[in-house]
This record gives structure tokens, C-alpha cells and sequence, in this order.
């Protein structure tokens, strides 16, 4: 009778034992191998940089003629009728309109310029790129805030293959460190503690489940 406790402690033990490496297996390898991606981690001083593929839309002061829209050209530059090249990768829009007044004051007597940017694709090196199991994958402009709900909806969300909460995150601005996030929770069971924030440069992984 004395043995019966000492039974059931060790049964109680055992079930905890196998609850818990359910819980492990259910939640995936890849908290084992990364570290989880940072709850929240806001880029306050975000500038956005203009790329090719942009348009930027040009309004001299007082000059209806010299204002229009362009597009900036594969190479990061752009043309208007005064202006043979400037380039605009790389820079914000108030440089890029000072860099026009410069080049009008060789034609027009004080000009005041304003940079209006229209439409968005940013340099290369600042999109957010989803690859693997996404049903659209692709390369997305970063944006202000910008969190992994915002970048799911935009790639249609998980293929019927993906293994959701073995996906990571590559941060570029953290010297490549990879990150583990949890897609399945946050996508299919509505667990918004598993959104967080993504960096400009960030490429999401989602691997193949093996079924």
C-alpha cells in the first residue's frame, strides 16, 4: 500500500513527460535552432529611399511647365526636358528635389522645387522578399511599421504545403542572424502574439511540411 503513492507520482510524472514533448513537437523544431523574431522592434527614423521602378512627381513653384511625373529608369536615374540625368536611387525626396533646383537655376531664377514620390518600389536592398511556400511569393516594398500580418495578406497567405511555424526570417540589418516565426499560429489560429515587426531587407523563408 505504501508503493501505490510513490505509482502514481511516477505515472503523473510520465504523462507531464509525454504532454510536453507533445507541446515541443507541435510547436515545431525551430525555436531549438533560432531564436524567436522580436516582438516588437519599431524603425522610428525610417526614411523612405526612392528606387527604380519609382515615379516621382515634380512641382516647380510658379513653374507649371518644368512640373511633371517621371519614372526613374532601371539605372536610378531620370530625365526631364532641362535636366539630362540625375540620379534619384538611393536618395529621399527632399535631396532629390534639391538636387533639381540646383540643376533649374541654370535656367530659371530661384526655383523652389517639391518631390512628390507616386508610386513605390524602393532599392533592392530595403524589400521585403517571401519565398518558398506563400501563395504569391514576391518581393514587397518596405513600409513604416510594416509587421509579418501586413507582409501575409499582401503574399495571399500559406500554401496547403507550408510548414508555417518552421518559417524565419533573414535580417540583413542584423548581419544575417536568422530568426524563427510562427506563420501557422498567427495566419490559421488568429494568434497575434506570433506578428511581429520586419525590417527593411528582411527575407522570409516558409519551408515544405512533410506530410
Amino acid at each position: 500500500m505504501d508503493k501505490l503513492p510513490d505509482l502514481h507520482r511516477r505515472l503523473i510524472r510520465a504523462a507531464l513527460l509525454v504532454l510536453c514533448l507533445g507541446l515541443l513537437s507541435a510547436c515545431g523544431t525551430n525555436l531549438l535552432r533560432y531564436p524567436a523574431a522580436p516582438q516588437a522592434d519599431p524603425t522610428n527614423d525610417y526614411t523612405y529611399i526612392v528606387g527604380p521602378g519609382d515615379t516621382i512627381n515634380i512641382i516647380v513653384w510658379r513653374n507649371p511647365e518644368l512640373s511633371m511625373s517621371v519614372p526613374v529608369r532601371p539605372d536610378g536615374k531620370f530625365s526631364t526636358p532641362l535636366i539630362d540625368e540625375l540620379t534619384a536611387q538611393g536618395k529621399n525626396s527632399q535631396e532629390i528635389a534639391r538636387d533639381i533646383e540646383t540643376q533649374l537655376a541654370k535656367y530659371v531664377r530661384d526655383p523652389v522645387v517639391t518631390v512628390i514620390i507616386t508610386s513605390f518600389v524602393g532599392p533592392y536592398d530595403q524589400q521585403i522578399r517571401v519565398v518558398g511556400e506563400a501563395a504569391k511569393p514576391q518581393a514587397l516594398p518596405y513600409k513604416s511599421h510594416m509587421t509579418l500580418l501586413d507582409v501575409m495578406i499582401a503574399v495571399g497567405g500559406l500554401t496547403d504545403f507550408a510548414d508555417g511555424n518552421e518559417a524565419t526570417i533573414l535580417r540583413s540589418v542584423d548581419g544575417n542572424k536568422q530568426y524563427s516565426v510562427r506563420l501557422r499560429d498567427l495566419i490559421r489560429r488568429g494568434d497575434i502574439s506570433a506578428n511581429v515587426e520586419v525590417k527593411p531587407g528582411d527575407i522570409l523563408i516558409i519551408p515544405q511540411g512533410f506530410f
